[in-house]
């Protein structure tokens, strides 16, 4: 009996010794783990989906096990993934399959080169631009033309959006959708040249242009699973492990379907935390109330989860300088009752000069109920001010910057001037110990590299090499980094659990083909990630690390 007893707790622990080896170890690594110390670590150790030890080569060596997975960094950078705390990817992922983007493309050349094999690939299909481009990423330094859109794909109709304010349609698309330069749609113009002939383009407002995006074809869902999968890849190829996705216009509670597809089958490779934007001007709250009892604050689990209601609440506060009062109280409606609820409420705003409408509705829900632990949070807000910083310290409000001035940086001076170098604040928001979380807002308006927004947070230059911003608002490359990581997760309530490297957290993080910490500045733009871990699980691998995944 004693043999056996012995037998069997001999069994037990090797058992437990096997079990508490690692699933994953790398060393050789420069690892920036962002910790409260700095701390620049050589190794790291995983298992279960979470970080057992951060060190030197020899703090994970008893760690290693037979069926341990072993990757050597060769001295490669190590960063925690990345997270954008205000991208529309889900929506993004609907359609990545089926259009072309001009992210990076540097000539109208290469622009239309693009669309000749989209063309080929899809004969007499729509090809479809979103945005995500300016014209001052060109050599040229211009749009293209009617002509040349036409020169490039003769026999597909062709919807070209420039932000949320231009498009061009062809003549094909203009047909299908039944549209011409004299009958148009409401709040669309068409541009004419001197001569009073049209040009293909045509100007709008946000909501004018999202409406005619609407009447455009849908991918089927086949098409938006496909790429959903294939952008969340994309994103992972450039070391993002994590989103907060605020909705957006032409996006709808059936639309997440491909969403929850990768979801149920295990397959999501980022960490989605979204939110439900009012689609239904003037019965908002009947949408929320309607949708919520479903979701409550929290619903899903660290691959998939509700994270409150924005970034429009209400059509008619929605880019309203001037709300009136019935706009106000029925805005103030929603949020009291978003409160009580015990939700999360981003919201989208443009000018420092009005914002004092918004937060005096703030200040009246949090005399009833507290809101700075929902973490509620305003986007943009390029020229917020040290005074309105302030005020959403006060009151636990967050803010969601993101790289708008990249793109529309130069058009931007020319309207503000000398106060474009202050703009955004970044290292005032910082001092005045305000959460900010960095992002793109993409993929419409802006390239949803995470890179390219570094870049620019460290250099302040637009697409076109203008600078803007100056050294007083440029925050160090750490800090930067941080913004994109940890600053972001805490709008999603993870930034115990993830945004930096440490044991205990989730085991999330990218090595990049370049040392982001040393390189010059310029070449920032260009890194990519050679190896992306989501839980422990490679997510994405380039041909160096192929073995790993």
């Amino acid at each position: 009996m004693r043999k056996l007893l012995a037998i069997l707790v001999i069994s037990c622990w090797a058992t437990s010794a096997h079990a508490q080896k690692a699933d994953l170890v790398v060393t050789n690594a420069k690892i920036v783990t962002l910790d409260p110390a700095s701390t620049i670590a050589q190794a790291l150790a995983v298992r279960e989906g979470k970080i057992v030890a951060v060190g030197g080569n020899d703090a994970v060596e008893g760690l290693i096990g037979p069926a341990t997975r072993r990757v050597d960094a060769g001295g490669r950078t190590i960063i925690p993934g990345l997270i954008d705390s205000h991208i529309h990817a889900v929506r993004a992922g609907l359609t990545y399959a089926t259009e072309v983007n001009w992210i990076g493309a540097k000539t109208i050349g290469e622009a239309m080169e693009r669309l000749r094999q989209a063309a080929k690939a899809r004969p007499a299909s729509w090809i479809i631009v979103a945005g995500g481009w300016s014209e001052l990423q060109f050599a040229e330094k211009r749009r293209p033309t009617l002509t040349e859109v036409i020169s490039a794909v003769p026999d597909n109709p062709a919807y070209i959006q420039l932000f949320y304010s231009a498009l061009l349609m062809t003549p094909k698309a203009q047909q299908a959708l039944g549209i011409s330069a004299d009958q148009l749609p409401a709040g669309i113009t068409a541009e004419r040249a001197a001569s009073g002939e049209t040009t293909g383009w045509f100007n709008g407002s946000i909501v004018s242009i999202s409406a005619l995006f609407d009447r455009l074809p849908r991918p089927n869902f086949e098409e938006n699973v496909a790429g959903t999968r294939q952008f969340f890849t994309e994103l992972n190829r450039l070391g993002i492990t994590g989103i907060v996705d605020p909705g957006g216009f032409s996006i709808y509670p059936g639309h997440y379907a491909a969403l929850q597809k990768l979801w149920r089958e295990k397959s999501l490779s980022v960490r989605v935390a979204y939110s439900l934007f009012a689609q239904n001007v003037g019965a908002e709250f009947e949408e929320y109330k309607t949708l919520t009892p479903f979701l409550p604050m929290g619903f899903g689990d660290d691959m998939l989860r509700f994270n409150g209601i924005g970034e429009r609440i209400t059509g008619a506060m929605y880019n309203n300088n001037a709300p009136d009062a019935a706009t106000k109280d029925k805005f103030l409606e929603i949020v009291r009752w978003a409160a009580k609820q015990g939700l999360t409420v981003t919201i989208h705003w443009q000018e420092d000069k009005s914002v004092h409408q918004l937060l005096d509705l703030y200040e009246q829900v949090n005399k009833e109920t507290p809101i700075a632990p929902l973490r509620w949070s305003i986007a943009h807000l390029d020229n917020t001010s040290p005074e309105t910083l302030a005020r959403m310290k006060a009151l636990g409000i967050g803010w969601t910057m993101q790289d708008a001035m990249y793109l529309g940086g130069d058009r931007i001076v020319a309207q503000a001037g000398e106060a474009a170098r202050s703009m955004p604040p970044i290292v005032t928001a910082l001092r005045a110990g305000v959460h900010v979380g960095a992002g793109t807002d993409a993929h419409r308006v802006a390239s949803y590299n995470p890179f390219v927004a570094l870049q620019w947070m460290l250099d302040g230059k637009t697409v076109g090499g203008l600078p803007t911003r100056g050294p007083d608002e440029t925050p160090s490359r750490e800090d930067a980094l941080r913004l994109y990581t940890v600053g972001s997760a805490w709008f999603c309530f993870d930034e115990t659990r993830r945004g930096t490297l440490e044991t205990g957290k989730l085991a999330d993080f990218a090595i990049l083909d370049r040392d982001f910490m040393s390189v010059p500045v310029e070449q920032i733009g260009g890194t990519a990630s050679l190896l992306t871990v989501v839980g422990g699980k490679a997510v994405y691998a380039a041909d160096a690390f192929a073995s790993a995944k």
